[in-house]
């Protein structure tokens, strides 16, 4: 049976660089007539696109783009029934690529697209997040609060390198300029824990910010969510600390805690810069104090 398929485009994934790597992939779309060419024009656009495809009974939805086109086409597919929910496709041609790599999709373009109409499908998690107005969505790869949400916001100032170099400058940045933990009071599934906090990341899989292993010991398919915490530290043991996270061997210092939960409520004593999948979430200007977050197991299958 012939599925139909379609191909949600971000042009301005990678920097904007995106447009000229997907040329390279007319041909191979061309060879399945029952393939639709979708781009997105505004932020969000993936998320209709998806939703709208979902509810015509595509088969398939690729996301042709970095993490943030995967994360809105996440939430599109979230938006319908389990049972209506086409299959994922991905295309990594952004600068981090983090899920896709969690999920095994290879990173030569064109053997992604291949797999986009060939691949077989692979269960994956997804978590849920649902802030104290009510807002909610879903993250594919992972959540940051704090210090790595800021690199994603000094991430989107920088135009002149892409990938991890570009992470690892924002890194930087953010050590000089944001530095400033965040007292919390915390809820793993039921357990209290309180902290002053630079850095919490939820993660769905093992790396962000295109290849920082910051929960190593997570899979997308495991059934819950993974954790890492670092609490307040000097800027200069952030700088020392920064290495290891690259490496996954951050676990082994006393200012990281590693864990895993299904359920985690929180409440901040200050505003929280906040990202998902390296789109914000709430902004440093925002006034976001409170979330929930929960672990949606076997939530969608992803083409690899």
């Amino acid at each position: 049976m012939t599925r139909r398929i379609r191909l949600i485009f971000n042009s301005h994934a990678s920097r904007g660089r995106a447009g000229e790597t997907a040329s390279a992939l007319r041909s191979i779309v061309q060879a399945h007539p029952q393939a639709e060419w979708a781009p997105t024009e505004h932020p969000t656009h993936a998320t209709e696109l998806a939703a709208e495809a979902a509810r015509q009974g595509y088969e398939v939805v690729a996301a042709l783009g970095g993490d943030g086109t995967v994360h809105e086409v996440v939430n599109g597919l979230m938006s319908v029934p389990a049972e209506r929910r086409p299959l994922l496709g991905i295309v990594p041609i952004g600068s981090g690529n983090d899920f896709s790599a969690s999920m095994g999709v290879t990173r030569e373009i064109e053997g992604a697209m291949k797999r986009v109409f060939t691949g077989e499908a692979r269960w994956a998690d997804v978590g849920l997040v649902v802030d104290g107005s009510g807002r909610r969505e879903y993250f594919s790869n992972a959540l940051g609060i704090g210090f790595d949400a800021h690199v994603t916001y000094h991430s989107y100032q920088i135009t002149y390198l892409r990938g991890f170099s570009l992470y690892l400058w924002a890194v930087i940045q953010t050590i000089l300029r944001d530095h400033h933990p965040i007292p919390m009071e915390i809820t793993l599934d039921g357990q209290p824990l309180r902290e002053e906090v630079i850095m919490l990341t939820l993660c769905n899989g093992p790396r962000e910010g295109g290849g920082f292993l910051v929960a190593p010991e997570a899979r997308p398919d495991d059934g819950v969510l993974h954790y890492a915490l670092i609490r307040r530290l000097s800027r200069l043991m952030m700088f020392r600390l920064i290495p290891e996270v690259m490496k996954g061997t951050h676990g082994r210092f006393r200012p990281v805690r590693l864990g895993t939960f299904g359920r985690l409520e929180l409440k901040a004593e200050l505003p929280m810069t906040i990202h998902m999948d390296g789109e914000m979430f709430a902004s440093p200007t925002a006034d976001v104090r409170q979330l929930k977050v929960e672990v949606v197991p076997r939530a969608i299958q992803v083409l690899a």
